[in-house]
């Protein structure tokens, strides 16, 4: 499990912070990392990275040696049938819920220690996203998309990108 934050640009906007977690994460190289981004309730990051480009990633050892690890860059989105969401999708098992990959150029690495984080131990990961994308089935999950994920909170556009 990581998270990802993102913020608009306006100063009224809203902050987004967001766990992620399966097989979804993929290193290309020393200073680029990318992921598999799945649908969700809301389109938050991919607004954000579509208007701005900030984004940061955090990694925390739930084990017993407390450490956070930070990777601040640029993001972009990528749309199914463009080169770099085949590259990073075929490193990956297929997820019937996949809608974009999300790739970051890092700017900067930062680490520290932890200490306040709990010693946790993972049990399994869930099944849920995969079951409701299965049972919607591929049409199902387009209007999902269309409903709920064309807009950020904030009104920012969202998946797919407006014209």
């Amino acid at each position: 499990m990581w998270f990802v934050a993102t913020a608009p640009l306006d100063a009224d906007g809203h902050v987004n912070v967001s766990p992620r977690g399966h097989n979804s994460l993929s290193v290309l190289g020393p200073h680029r990392v990318a992921w598999v981004d799945y649908t969700g309730s809301g389109v938050e990051t991919i607004a954000h990275l579509r208007e701005n480009g900030r984004v940061c990633l955090m990694f925390n050892s739930f084990g017993p040696r407390p450490r956070i690890v930070r990777l601040h860059g640029r993001g972009s989105v990528h749309l199914p049938g463009t080169p770099e969401f085949d590259e990073v999708t075929g490193k990956h098992p297929h997820h019937p819920s996949t809608r974009a990959v999300i790739t970051v150029d890092v700017t900067r690495i930062s680490d520290s220690c932890g200490w306040g984080v709990p010693v946790m131990e993972q049990t399994g990961e869930r099944d849920l996203l995969r079951l409701h994308a299965e049972k919607k089935g591929p049409d199902g999950m387009s209007a999902y998309r269309v409903e709920r994920n064309a807009h950020s909170i904030d009104g920012l556009p969202g998946f797919p990108a407006e014209a």
